[in-house]
């Protein structure tokens, strides 16, 4: 027992002096308030002004909370060859830290310094030679430019947190060079960075760079990473970067881009040698990744441990041999990192996990997104602008009266050139983009060549369908009221009527622009948008009203035939003809429309048909057929275009002898019409007392 008893005072022996130390330490501390727990020592009061002298030499942790410390003096630590952790937080007084506050510190693996508003100023020389640090945190201070940590030269792998500092606009370059021998974290995010230099990254070994919520940061120069081996994560989330840095990119592993609006364009994919993850603003940028398969160059080492335990006989040698390298460093039990690896990186060829998914109205594909339909787009656009620009042309330059009829086709053919003009521009950006439309999609569908094309094509096809209506009840009236000239369609009626069309055409096309649907929904730039009622309310407006239309006309021209076949009825037949013409013309256009009115309604009351890629084959085949015929059909294949078209010819001195034939024809017919016996309408008077004489209107058109 007395040996025991021996045993138990020589081990107590070298404990006493230090638990002396201790506990003197600690009394000594109690007049500035502060309090040791342990080997902790803390101070959280205000009556603190200033840095104890007395802390204990044995202390492990550090906490100011609260204090009123104006400044941190120089050499404020020195002697804590102890101390593992320091905290400064919610110190609204503190403004500057001395030069060697954390200096030779050995043992210090972490420093805290938050909520200090006050603090502007902290010394270039502040840290200097912690071998042990592993956590750095600055986070809501005033400072204007980050602390030089160039001497700081850490053995361990360091997370540098600097986050909230909303005056840091700057990072200069060699900002981190010296921090560590090993890999770094740079957590900079939630600061006020505008500006980073090339070569800021110098002399790192970057594991993850945090730039998110720098919502003033613009950009990343070509060499910002030149120096640097990384980064292998890189997140700018909510900044106004535009454009990714051209050299430094084949380390990434892991992109988070996320509420980045003005990233619209990718770098080549061949810069990306390592990616196996993107977190993106726009799904279109995923469509970049949907079909590339980048090459696993360099595998883990568990990888071969895998396969070297499935294929012991072997016929890959050199895996063997890594396998064999890895196990002697590690030992053959069982291996935590080897349980919790993702071998889904051991494919040789890896598939980039990327989102968002793109969405059903924006699927990986071209404009066009069949060869067949790129080709007919050109095909049917030029037809529909050259057919109207002639029609037009022909029209307006005709040495006869411009009447109604003549007026309302002069706004029809105008209506269908929009529609032309819009199908050229959607073929010409397809080639424009094609192949790499997601680099192009975000710039094209939210700028403002799409919101000119879609107010183009709504503008135009609600005017085609006005006029149209127009001009069937036009015809109508005609026809009906043939013996009644005081209720004839004036031409200043007309003008109103179509001065009203216009209006209520371009109000329409502009609502999408102001927020009513959407144009940049799709990349055909048609208002698909019926996410909000009023947009929804919008789309089904414009539908129904086209259907209205129709019916409209549809009874027009079942009461035209009765009139016509109405033995009661006076009318001419040149009327009849025209009558004729019109329905084929009229049938002609709402019989290609139905398919896209019966599909667009289904999709604007939230049941789709088909699809955004099918929608393109309507959009091409059946939406703008109509312009390519009309010009046809109410024009150039009628004899009236063709005598206007050879008189404006003779005035360039071409073909004369026809444009004679057609003006002597013309001047024949109408003499013969009023001076047939008896059969001719005879002349009638208006209460002004004007003449006016039934001329066949296929004259006067």
């Amino acid at each position: 027992m007395k040996e025991m008893g021996t045993d138990v005072e020589a081990g107590m022996s070298p404990v006493l002096p230090w638990l002396l130390v201790f506990l003197v330490g600690c009394s000594g501390s109690q007049q500035h308030t502060c309090r040791c727990t342990g080997r902790v020592f803390i101070c959280q009061e205000s009556k603190v002004t200033q840095v104890p002298q007395d802390i204990p030499a044995n202390t492990t942790e550090l906490r100011f909370v609260l204090t009123k410390m104006r400044v941190i003096p120089k050499g404020a630590f020195a002697g804590l060859g102890d101390l593992e952790k320091i905290e400064i937080s919610q110190n609204d007084a503190l403004e500057g830290i001395e030069a060697n506050v954390f200096s030779n510190l050995p043992k210090l693996h972490e420093i805290r310094i938050e909520k200090a508003n006050n603090l502007v100023y902290i010394d270039q020389d502040a840290f200097q030679h912690l071998p042990s640090l592993r956590y750095l945190l600055i986070s809501n201070t005033g400072l204007r430019v980050l602390p030089a940590l160039h001497r700081v030269h850490s053995f361990q792998k360091v997370l540098l947190d600097i986050q909230d500092n909303i005056n840091i606009c700057t990072i200069a370059r060699n900002s981190f060079l010296g921090l560590s021998s090993e890999s770094v974290i740079l957590w900079l995010n939630k600061n006020g960075i505008q500006d980073i230099e090339n070569h800021a990254f110098n002399g790192t070994y970057l594991d993850e760079l945090n730039l998110s919520d720098n919502h003033n940061l613009e950009k990343l120069p070509n060499e910002v990473f030149h120096g640097a081996h990384g980064p292998v994560v890189l997140d700018i989330s909510r900044t106004r970067i535009s454009f990714l840095p051209s050299h430094g990119l084949e380390f990434i592993k892991k992109l988070r881009a996320r509420s980045t609006s003005n990233l619209k364009k990718l770098p080549d994919l061949s810069k990306f040698r390592s990616l196996i993850e993107a977190n993106l603003t726009y799904p279109s940028h995923c469509c970049a990744f949907a079909n590339w398969k980048r090459q696993n160059t360099e595998l883990h080492p568990i990888c071969s441990i895998s396969q070297a335990k499935q294929d012991l006989n072997g016929n890959k040698p050199h895996r063997q041999l890594a396998a064999a390298d890895y196990i002697f460093s590690y030992g053959t039990g069982s291996d935590p990192a080897e349980s919790e690896f993702d071998y889904g990186l051991c494919n040789e060829v890896v598939n980039v996990a990327c989102s968002p998914k793109p969405d059903a109205f924006n699927p990986c594909e071209d404009i066009m997104g069949y060869n067949i339909l790129r080709v007919l787009i050109w095909f049917i656009s030029i037809l529909a602008v050259t057919g109207n620009v002639v029609v037009l042309v022909i029209l307006i330059s005709s040495q006869y009266k411009l009447t109604v009829p003549r007026f309302l086709m002069c706004n029809l053919a105008l209506a269908d050139l929009c529609i032309g003009i819009y199908l050229l521009f959607i073929a010409a950006v397809d080639v424009q983009t094609r192949s790499q439309y997601y680099n192009y999609a975000i710039d094209w569908q939210t700028g403002a060549g799409c919101n000119a094309a879609g107010f183009f094509t709504v503008f135009a096809s609600e005017l085609s369908v006005y006029t149209l209506t127009v001009i069937t009840l036009e015809r109508w009236h005609t026809i009906t009221y043939a013996m009644q000239l005081e209720r004839k369609v004036r031409f200043r009626h007309a003008v109103l009527i179509m001065a009203f069309g216009w209006l209520f055409a371009f109000t329409v096309a502009l609502l999408p622009i102001f927020g009513v649907s959407s144009y940049m929904k799709v990349s055909i730039c048609l208002p698909m948008d019926i996410e909000t009622p009023f947009s929804q309310a919008y789309v089904v407006f414009l539908l129904v009203l086209n259907v209205l239309a129709f019916v409209t006309i549809c009874a027009c021209y079942i009461c035209i035939y009765f009139t016509v076949r109405n033995p009661n009825v006076i009318a001419s037949n040149s009327d009849t003809k025209i009558a004729k013409r019109m329905a084929i013309l009229i049938f002609t256009d709402f019989l290609c429309m139905a398919p896209i009115s019966f599909f667009a309604i289904s999709a604007s009351l939230k049941v789709p048909l088909i699809t955004v890629s099918k929608s393109k084959i309507l959009l091409v085949l059946f939406y703008p057929i109509n312009s390519c015929a009309n010009p046809f059909l109410y024009a150039i294949f009628t004899k009236t275009f063709r005598r206007d078209f050879f008189i404006l010819l003779s005035k360039f001195g071409c073909c004369e002898m026809q444009a004679q034939m057609y003006r002597t024809e013309t001047s024949s017919s109408a003499h013969n019409f009023h001076t047939r016996n008896g059969h001719g309408p005879p002349a009638l008077k208006n209460s002004e007392g004007t003449m006016y004489s039934l001329v066949p209107l296929n004259h006067l058109n």
